[in-house]
């Protein structure tokens, strides 16, 4: 079944006088139900190499965006797999954030139907079953899904495949499964070279024009 996600607000970015507050990554509430966990092993082996304080001076440029409830509880919108390896590191760990809304509510079920109806919440499992229910969301970084296919677009977005769009919502996850419905052998987040070949000439092809961040017509497609 193609999956239909719905219309959403993009994801306003962090400006110069943006104020940023620094939150510990285990309090931060995940909007999604997966990652890929080739990208978090990978982020997880740079933050490996730093010093806290080098993590925290590279997390600096890029905050995470966080709904804010009107108890003090924090979604993060963005930025999921960078955190989930960070947090698998170093359970104590902290990130910068920046609010980008506070719903007047406090109930967490208030504040997920409020992040829906943005079109922040990403409800499909590892396994591309859903929409599941918003309330059944994992509390923790640490209990999302492994999409094997978010890291197949993980690795052709690093090649140059796809072109970034770090305002639209789960723009890799769309992409994930815009490739779940093609034939492609089989294969694993730990193992993704046997379908790296097949995908770059899919998400090359003119049947992927209409997804955003299409490269088809650019060099790294050529």
């Amino acid at each position: 079944m193609p999956l239909q996600l719905p219309a959403f607000e993009p994801i306003p970015e962090a400006g110069k006088g943006t104020q940023l507050l620094e939150v510990p990554v285990a309090r931060l509430r995940p909007t999604q139900w997966c990652v890929g966990l080739a990208e978090v092993w990978a982020r997880q082996h740079d933050f490996a190499q730093e010093s806290r304080e080098e993590r925290l001076s590279a997390l600096r440029q890029k905050p995470v965006p966080l709904v804010r409830s009107a108890a003090g509880d924090l979604w993060m919108v963005d930025r999921h797999h960078r955190l989930r390896g960070l947090l698998g590191l170093d359970p104590h760990a902290s990130a910068w954030g920046y609010v980008i809304a506070e719903p007047a509510v406090s109930d967490p079920q208030e504040v997920l139907a409020f992040l829906e109806a943005k079109g922040w919440l990403y409800l499909v499992d590892g396994r591309g079953n859903g929409p599941r229910m918003a309330a059944e969301l994992p509390g923790s970084l640490l209990d999302l899904d492994d999409d094997p296919y978010r890291s197949l677009v993980w690795k052709l977005k690093k090649e140059g495949f796809i072109k970034p769009q770090p305002q639209i919502p789960y723009h890799e996850f769309r992409w994930g499964a815009w490739l779940r419905r093609r034939p492609l052998p089989p294969f694993s987040s730990r193992s993704l070279e046997p379908a790296l070949a097949p995908a770059r000439r899919l998400v090359c092809s003119p049947a992927a024009s209409d997804m955003a961040g299409w490269r088809g017509d650019k060099k790294a497609c050529r």
